[in-house]
């Protein structure tokens, strides 16, 4: 855990918030001089603590509104195996989250898709690449809660 103080995570709260906040707006919104504030953010982005600043965009209106997570139990268990899939994985936008897992589940994707036909390219894109012991899609019926802010510590 990193040595953060209590302005430090007012400033990652705000640019959580909203990342296009200036300088000057956030050293306003926690009574700090601009330079101080502008010396924190760079620590922060220096440490890795801020790995970068992006723009979400909103899914549906760029008509790729069906979010899709994906199953993954492994065929086999080998370097060759496992380089291959993540390849493979990497090489396709709609995948825009990737992990491997503990349990019975090997690996979860979550895709971003347009319908039940760009999911089934991509899939078969996958299945192609490797062979799988199961491979399964969920098409989420209703997003329930969907946030990038990480939990800060309270200070």
């Amino acid at each position: 855990m990193p040595d953060l103080d209590a302005m430090d995570v007012k400033i990652l709260d705000l640019l959580q918030e909203d990342a296009a906040r200036s300088i000057a707006e956030i050293a306003e919104r926690i009574n700090l001089s601009h330079n101080a504030c502008w010396r924190r953010i760079r620590q922060l982005e220096d440490s890795g603590i801020i790995r970068k600043r992006v723009a979400l965009l909103d899914a549906e209106k760029l008509g790729v509104g069906n979010t899709v997570f994906v199953l993954v139990r492994a065929a086999e268990y080998t370097d060759e195996w496992y380089d291959a899939f993540a390849a493979a994985v990497r090489k396709i936008p709609e995948v825009l989250e990737f992990y491997r897992l503990a349990g019975e589940i090997d690996y979860l994707l979550k895709l971003q898709v347009s319908d039940i036909a760009d999911y089934n390219r991509v899939s078969q894109a996958l299945t192609r690449a490797v062979r799988f012991r199961d491979f399964s899609g969920s098409f989420a019926m209703e997003e329930l809660k969907n946030t990038t802010a990480i939990p800060l510590p309270r200070k």
